[in-house]
């Protein structure tokens, strides 16, 4: 999708496996003494720590969610995929108790115009003011491609994510869009083909004056490999990459969230160009991406893990530095 710019098939009883091993319930049973042989050290060292640790962020829960969009397929804008994949997200979010807000919208591609639609989840906060996650579902318009890493990992953080901030009363008010159309349609990415849902929802909220209201946005794109290592988009907000990396650090992730930086074109760049603060958390550096290899064994529950309780940990931190003063305490 997006390199410096920016930026296929999983066999299901492999991924069964992979499941059962990393939830702990597949151990393999020693027939003359019915004992579970441990784990093996490596599975260990991948398994999402308990969800008291990570701010109540369960990684094993986002990537059961990840598993069940693999099991969709490929899930490229206008197919059936992609509908099966709406149905799940928006089941999903109304099994959290999420107000959920599908936004559909038609629009021209190299393949002619295709219906494509983002599901945005809308939470009333104390103040009016917005803190917007964004996550893409929709799979590269490649053979077999099923989109574990790049498109699966940051939606199953996502939902996890919605589960957690729709069950209680924030500060501010939370947005987590799942967007479509974020792929190009031509195997290279050139404008204006790419990025669709996000463009469609910036022109949206900067219509509505929803925009003028968004104090933040946070992109996650690609974030459940094994391997993790994220690296800062120097297109970022400056403040706002700040605040991510030093929570990251202070959360004891400063070997996956680095220094180092990359430059990347992704759905952070239609608010960035509309002036609203943004960062893209994404590791583009896999041997796997835009393959057939982009399957559920490359990903790891840990680090679903770790980016979201970055996430949820970051929320308090923007709910004060944006908190407004009471109504009674104004003159």
């Amino acid at each position: 999708m997006r390199t410096i710019f920016r930026r296929w098939t999983l066999v299901p009883f492999a991924a069964a496996l992979f499941l059962a091993a990393c939830s702990g319930n597949g151990g393999v049973t020693n027939g003359a003494t019915s004992e579970a042989a441990p784990p093996p050290a490596e599975t260990l060292q991948q398994t999402a720590p308990a969800p008291e640790r990570t701010g109540g962020f369960d990684g094993q829960r986002a990537f059961q969610h990840v598993a069940d969009l693999v099991a969709i397929g490929p899930r490229t804008a206008g197919t059936d995929g992609n509908h099966r994949a709406q149905d799940y997200i928006v089941g999903q979010l109304k099994g959290f108790g999420c107000p959920v807000d599908p936004e559909a919208f038609h629009t021209p591609t190299p393949i002619g115009d295709t219906e494509m639609k983002n599901i945005v989840v809308k939470i009333p906060g104390n103040s009016p003011d917005i803190v917007l996650f964004l996550t893409h579902y929709d799979t590269k318009r490649l053979p077999n491609f099923v989109g574990a890493d790049d498109g699966g990992s940051s939606t199953g953080v996502a939902l996890e994510l919605a589960r957690l901030l729709c069950s209680r009363k924030n500060a501010l008010t939370m947005w987590i869009a799942f967007l479509d159309g974020e792929e190009a349609f031509n195997l290279t990415w050139q404008n204006p083909d790419n990025t669709y849902g996000s463009r469609e929802l910036a022109a949206r909220m900067a219509l509505s004056g929803d925009l003028a209201r968004t104090k933040a946005v946070i992109l996650a794109d690609m974030i459940g490999s094994r391997d993790l290592r994220i690296k800062r988009d120097a297109s970022s907000t400056s403040w706002l990459t700040d605040l991510v990396w030093s929570t990251a650090s202070r959360l004891g992730y400063g070997n996956i969230f680095v220094s180092s930086e990359t430059s990347v074109q992704d759905d952070h760049v239609p608010f960035l160009s509309r002036h609203v603060p943004a960062v893209d958390i994404i590791d583009l550096e896999i041997p796997y991406w835009h393959t057939p290899q982009d399957t559920l064994d490359k990903l790891s529950p840990r680090s679903l893990a770790v980016v979201g309780h970055v996430l949820i940990a970051v929320v308090p931190q923007l709910e004060q530095k944006f908190a407004r003063p009471n109504a009674a305490q104004r003159p």
